[in-house]
């Protein structure tokens, strides 16, 4: 059995960002990973607001951080964390290939968005197809949008895409939005379109988005023709391994921590999409470097 100072659950940007902090810091890490790190970063298409890159995809930025955390930490990837649990004051991490001990956990485990589940969506992913609107918004400048969902998120996104001069159409499965007052407000002094009681059924093109089919809930079915579908109906947190540590979460089932990015329980941190929060790419590093700096600042302490 391996020991390390600090082991970090999830290899995506703010595991990798962590990696280096911590490495910095002569604190032995390891960064475990069950596919390539990166995770979804590496399906954006192209990045074009992380500062010193113009135009630049998730897949180069990956590479290019996973090839400098390389130099300050293990990373092991296609190596699933399966359990882990406290003794001794340390930690004891199980994985599909091994066990290792830890000072420290840092747990940069993401998420995921949450699906239509529709025909085309899959296939168009990159094409058409979003769950950005930050990251991708400024590729359909004059063209027709469709946003789906009726939450903040979705009439964040509306607002914010109609801002940029997309041309967009809001659909949404009730008969009324789940928005703040002052979203729902904003959306009708931006004349956004609404279509109520409707949910997508497939989403066509070849090979790019052209087309919408939509079911609404009296059974009457539609088409629209636009450019792009932006997906905005949640995201799932993948917190496992926060639920066997007994962590608190919220009520959507992210990881809760303070400012410091220090958890509940002693020695335990998350950073990244797993939290919750602005899910951006600069942010999840960010909250990286921040548990790294604590955790090394905590086990300095405890030593």
């Amino acid at each position: 059995m391996e020991n390390y100072d600090v082991i970090i659950v999830g290899g995506g940007p703010a595991g990798l960002t962590a990696g280096i902090y911590t490495g910095r810091q002569n604190l032995k890490t390891l960064i475990l990973d069950k596919e390539l790190a990166g995770g979804q970063a590496r399906e954006v298409p192209v990045i074009d607001n992380y500062p010193g890159f113009s135009m630049v995809s998730g897949l180069e930025i990956i590479e290019k951080t996973k090839s400098q955390t390389s130099k300050y930490a293990d990373i092991h990837e296609f190596e699933e964390v399966l359990d882990v649990f406290n003794e001794n004051h340390s930690f004891i991490v199980k994985t599909s290939k091994g066990e290792y001990t830890s000072k420290a956990i840092i747990l940069t485990t993401g998420s995921r968005h949450r699906q239509l589940d529709v025909k085309g969506e899959n296939e168009h992913l990159g094409k058409g197809v979003s769950y950005c609107a930050t990251c991708d918004g400024m590729f359909f400048k004059g063209k027709d949008i469709l946003v789906v969902g009726g939450g903040n998120t979705a009439a964040i996104d509306a607002i914010y895409l109609k801002d940029l001069g997309c041309n967009v159409t809001l659909v949404h499965r009730r008969d009324r939005l789940r928005c703040q007052k002052y979203l729902e407000d904003q959306l009708i002094e931006s004349k956004i379109p609404i279509i109520w009681n409707t949910t997508v059924e497939a989403i066509e093109g070849e090979p790019l988005v052209s087309n919408v089919k939509l079911l609404n809930k009296d059974g009457t079915k539609s088409e629209i023709s636009v450019n792009g579908v932006f997906i905005a109906v949640g995201d799932i947190p993948h917190n496992k391994i926060a639920e066997k540590l007994n962590l608190k979460l919220s009520d959507d089932g992210s990881i809760l921590c303070d400012k410091y990015q220090r958890t509940g329980l002693c020695n335990v941190y998350a950073a990244g999409d797993v939290t919750g929060g602005l899910k951006q790419w600069i942010v999840a590093c960010g909250e990286g470097a921040v548990a790294a700096i604590s955790a090394y600042e905590d086990i300095i302490k405890n030593s």
